[in-house]
């Protein structure tokens, strides 16, 4: 199991995060921390093998948090998911250590594939002492290897929500109402059914029509089951 840090200063965020990073196997979230001094005393006492870190922060931003903690000697690796996309910020991360990094809005997906790389990764140096070159091109291969492309979402639909609706439907085994999705996840009940809707065309919940005695039919969805 890898433990995860965590540094970042939105509070809804770090819940989304969580979640999804706990969607990965053999992965969890040990601490939150909501800022770079705060992260530093973490690391310190936790010992996580992987820090999430977004750069956007007060008090110590991101990118001295990365510099600190090269400076300090800690060892834990480091994932950069942030919403700054600059060429120089983005230099700068990579060169001070990060094993990958992911700019918002980004899909679950993304994250999944960068969560599996660095598994595959830490496994394949745990299972040898030293490595050929072809051994170590292969490594790196495998560690930069980038995600798929993914389709960008329908206008007025942002990520954040998306994964809030599909965490609220993955917590019930049966199909739910967007009057149900829009009360659980506390988005206005049109706004649900845009998001159900969406999810329903990219094949990633089933719809139920279920009729009653008077009135029209109610559709109520349900998360497709891998």
């Amino acid at each position: 199991m890898y433990r995860v840090l965590l540094i970042e200063d939105d509070p809804m965020v770090q819940e989304v995060n969580r979640q999804m990073i706990e969607q990965v196997n053999d992965f969890t979230v040990v601490g939150i921390a909501g800022n770079g001094g705060e992260g530093l005393r973490l690391i310190e006492k936790l010992h996580p093998d992987l820090a999430v870190i977004d750069i956007y922060m007060p008090q110590l931003d991101g990118l001295q948090t990365l510099k600190e903690i090269r400076a300090r000697g800690h060892e834990v690796d480091i994932l950069a998911i942030t919403a700054a996309s600059d060429i120089e910020t983005v230099r700068r991360v990579l060169q001070n250590g990060a094993f990958d990094y992911i700019v918002k809005p980004f899909k679950f997906e993304r994250l999944k594939q960068a969560l599996e790389n660095y598994r595959a990764f830490r496994r394949s140096l745990a299972e040898k002492e030293s490595l050929t070159q072809a051994e170590l091109d292969a490594l790196r291969q495998t560690a930069e290897q980038p995600a798929a492309p993914l389709p960008e979402l329908p206008k007025g639909l942002n990520e954040v929500t998306l994964e809030k609706v599909v965490s609220y439907l993955r917590q019930h085994r049966f199909p739910v109402s967007a009057e149900e999705v829009a009360e659980g996840v506390g988005i206005a009940r049109v706004t649900a059914r845009r998001y159900l809707e969406y999810l329903e065309k990219t094949g990633k919940v089933m719809l139920d029509v279920q009729y009653g005695g008077v009135g029209r039919p109610v559709n109520r969805y349900q998360l497709k089951r891998t």
